[in-house]
Order: structure tokens, then sequence, then C-alpha cells
């Protein structure tokens, strides 16, 4: 079976993001898949600083954690990435490691001229997220960045898992049929690849 990268991108280590994530992380392993975990908050990752090295050759010229984190999500044939909600978006350490993703969209369309729209996706993409609040665009914004994160990497969103009213830790455990959606969700992805 394909190999899948679960991408942690919450500050908190056990919060609720993180949990649901465990629970999918478990359901593909128990699906026969290799999962590899990456938590974000313990990467040393600079922002990108749009200096545009990666006009030469594709490759951002920061060099720190960002190197090592995207060649593992490149190499594996999903993604399942967790973050919670922040003012409408994903945390900071989701947004660092999307933005330093700009290199892969300069090479991708700049560099190698793929014509927008005129790619097949190669890989998968889980994504999971939750919100304190109970609005109803909570999401709309986070999901657009996602997609066309998602895009540089050649992937598409096979599925989101997206809960509201969610906010201290632990917040998710007086949700079983949240951690049986998140668990199942990993099997079926798994199964998918």
């Amino acid at each position: 079976m394909d190999k899948i990268i679960a991408v942690y991108g919450s500050p908190r280590r056990r919060g609720n993001t993180a949990t649901l994530l465990k629970h999918s992380v478990k359901g593909a392993i128990e699906a026969g898949a290799e999962v590899q975990e990456i938590i974000l908050r313990d990467q040393k990752m600079s922002p990108c600083l749009e200096i545009y090295g990666c006009k030469k050759d594709g490759q951002c010229a920061i060099k720190d954690d960002y190197q090592p984190v995207i060649e593992q999500i490149l190499a594996a044939k999903g993604l399942m990435l967790a973050s919670p909600i922040f003012f409408y978006s994903v945390s900071a350490h989701t947004k660092i490691l999307m933005d330093r993703c700009q290199s892969l969209w300069v090479k991708k369309y700049w560099l190698d001229k793929v014509p927008f729209d005129q790619w097949k996706p190669k890989r998968k993409g889980l994504f999971i997220s939750v919100g304190a609040t109970k609005g109803k665009k909570l999401f709309a914004g986070t999901l657009l960045s996602i997609k066309y994160f998602f895009d540089v990497l050649d992937m598409e969103l096979w599925r989101s898992l997206l809960y509201r009213g969610l906010d201290f830790e632990d917040d998710v455990l007086k949700h079983p049929e949240y951690l049986e959606e998140a668990y199942q969700a990993g099997k079926n992805f798994a199964e998918a690849l």
C-alpha cells in the first residue's frame, strides 16, 4: 500500500484536530497503509520571504526544516492535513508550510509552464479542521486555500472533515461520532489510494 504523510498543524499537541488526525492515522494503519507523522510545531521553518530564489530551479532558497518536510510530502501518495481555524484560516504553522510551497507554484506554472487546470492529480489529500464558532462561512476561505495548496502538490482534495463548536482541548472527546468518522475516513482514505 502507498505511503501517507499525516501533518499536524495545531499549536497544541493534544488539541481537537490532533486527536481527530490520530484517529484517521489509526484507521489508515489498520487498513494497511504506512503512515509517517509530522508535527509542524516541532519544525524550524521560516515563513516565505518572497525573495524569489525559487525562480532559478523551483527550489526554495531558504534552507531549514521545510526541505525534508516537503520531500516527504511529495514522495507520498496521500496527505492527511489537520489544522484548527484561526480567524477563519489555518493555523500559523500550517500557513507557513503552505506559503513556503510558493516555490512549487513557481516551478509548476512559471518554469514548467503547466497550463492552469490542465493537469491530473497524482495524489489525494484529506483535510481535517475544527473551529470554535458555528459561523456558516467558518471554513469557506480555508477550503479555497487548501484546494490551491493541494494544487501545487498535484493533489486533489479527496475529503474534508470539518467540525464547528469545538474550542478547548478535549472538546472533541464529547463527540465520539466525530472520532469514529475520522477513523473511518482514514481507513477509507488508505483504501482509496
